[in-house]
C-alpha cells in the first residue's frame, strides 16, 4: 500500500479565505463571524466576501451556478494552485474528481411564487405546469442537480479525469476522503481532488433542520457550551478540496506534502444511547489512532456531542481539542475535509505530530480521519 499525502488545501468560510487566514484564526480563538439578525432566530456563519474572478474568470460562468457551487469552484481553484497544479493541463486531464455535495440548491423565490399562485389559479394544475416549465432554471429538477458542481470544476478548471459525486451529508465528506485515499494507495490512481460546500444561508434549508430539531436559536455558544442549555448546531457556509496524491507521485513532480493521510474509517450506527461514543472507539482503535491534536467535527447537538466528548477524553488523553463548528460553523458536507485540512496545516506547522479529525453526523453517520507527518 502507498503512502497518500496532501499537497494542496482550498478552504474558504466565515474565518477567511485560504489555510493561513484559518490556522490565525484557530490559534486566536473566540467567537467567529456570526449573522444573527437575517435569519433570527437562527444564527448562522456567513462565508467572507471574495473576489470570484480571481478562480472563476467568466462571468457567466459565475451567473449560472447557485452560492455553493461558486463556493466549491472557488477552493477547488484555490486547492490546485496550492499544489502547483493549476497550469498543467495534462495533470489535471488525469486527475480524478470526488465532490461531497446535498441535493443542491432550491429556488425558493419560484416555490414561493408557485405556492401562492396556486391558492388563486382556477386550475391548479394547469398553473403548476406552466410554472414548472417556465420558472426553472434549464436543470429541470426543483433544486439544481447534485453532479453539477463536479461538473463545473471540470469545466472551469480543466479536471477531466474521473468523476464521482457523494450524497449523504456528513458521511459523504468522509466517504469521499476514503474512496480517494483507498483507491491512491492501492495504486488504482495517481491523484484525486476531493472536498465539498455547503450555502448556509437559505431560508429553506435552516427550516428543513428546525423542523428536525437540530439549531440552534440563542446568542452565540461555543460547540462545547451548547448542550449543558438544550443543544443544537449553527450552521456554516464555506468550502473546502485538497488534493491527495501518492507520496511518489508527489515527488516526482516537485510537491510538497503538507500531511500523510494514514487512514480513514467510517460507520453508521443505529443512534442509540452510547452509540456514538462506541462508534468513535471502534474507529479509533481501527486507524491506531495516538493523536495529539483533535479536530472535531461536532455539531454541539446535545446527546450525541456530549458522547464524543467522552469517548475522546479515553481516545485522545491530554491531546489538544478544537471544534471546527466553533470556528466555521457546521458545514455539512464540507465539514470532515475542512478538519482534515485544518489538521493538515497544523501538521505542517509542526504544531502536531499526529491528528484525530472526528466527523459525527447531525442525525447518522459517524467517521475518522488520521493524519501523520508527510
Amino acid at each position: 500500500m502507498r503512502d497518500v499525502v496532501i499537497t494542496g488545501i482550498g478552504l474558504v468560510s466565515s474565518a477567511g479565505e485560504g489555510l493561513e487566514a484559518h490556522l490565525a484564526a484557530l490559534a486566536a480563538g473566540g467567537a467567529p463571524n456570526t449573522n444573527v439578525e437575517t435569519f433570527e432566530p437562527f444564527p448562522v456563519h456567513p462565508v467572507v466576501a471574495l473576489e470570484w474572478d480571481r478562480q472563476i474568470p467568466k462571468k457567466s460562468d459565475q451567473r449560472q451556478m447557485e452560492a455553493w457551487q461558486r463556493l466549491g469552484c472557488y477552493a477547488a481553484g484555490l486547492a490546485l494552485d496550492a499544489a502547483g497544479a493549476k497550469d498543467d493541463a495534462a495533470l489535471k486531464g488525469r486527475m480524478q474528481l470526488i465532490v461531497s455535495a446535498g441535493g443542491g440548491e432550491r429556488d425558493y423565490a419560484v416555490d414561493g411564487q408557485i405556492l401562492t399562485g396556486l391558492r388563486q389559479a382556477q386550475d391548479p394544475g394547469v398553473f403548476l405546469n406552466e410554472r414548472l416549465m417556465g420558472d426553472l432554471r434549464p436543470t429541470l429538477f426543483l433544486a439544481q442537480l447534485s453532479n453539477l458542481l463536479a461538473g463545473n470544476i471540470s469545466i472551469v478548471h480543466g479536471v477531466t479525469g474521473a468523476s464521482r459525486t457523494f450524497m449523504g451529508e456528513e458521511s459523504s465528506g468522509v466517504d469521499a476522503l476514503r474512496i480517494a485515499r483507498e483507491r491512491i494507495a492501492s495504486g488504482q490512481d495517481d491523484i484525486f481532488l476531493v472536498g465539498g460546500a455547503y450555502n448556509a444561508e437559505r431560508a429553506d434549508v435552516l427550516l428543513i433542520y428546525e423542523m428536525g430539531g437540530f439549531l440552534w436559536k440563542k446568542p452565540y455558544a461555543s460547540v462545547w457550551e451548547r448542550p449543558a442549555e438544550g443543544g443544537g448546531m449553527i450552521l456554516g457556509s464555506g468550502a473546502c478540496f485538497l488534493v491527495l496524491e501518492s507520496r511518489e507521485h508527489a515527488e516526482a513532480r516537485g510537491a510538497r506534502p503538507l500531511a500523510a493521510v494514514a487512514g480513514v474509517a467510517s460507520d453508521r450506527s443505529r443512534r442509540r444511547a452510547g452509540s456514538v461514543e462506541s462508534a468513535l472507539h471502534a474507529l479509533s482503535t481501527q486507524l491506531g489512532a495516538k493523536p495529539d491534536v483533535v479536530l472535531s467535527g461536532a455539531t454541539g447537538i446535545k446527546g450525541i456531542t456530549e458522547e464524543e466528548q467522552a469517548a475522546l477524553k479515553d481516545i485522545a488523553p491530554g491531546a489538544a481539542v478544537q471544534a471546527t463548528g466553533a470556528l466555521v460553523g457546521h458545514t455539512i458536507e464540507a465539514q470532515a475535509p475542512t478538519g482534515v485540512a485544518l489538521a493538515a496545516g497544523l501538521i505542517a506547522e509542526g504544531k502536531a505530530g499526529e491528528a484525530l479529525v472526528t466527523s459525527v453526523g447531525h442525525w447518522r453517520g459517524e467517521g475518522a480521519v488520521r493524519l501523520t507527518k508527510a
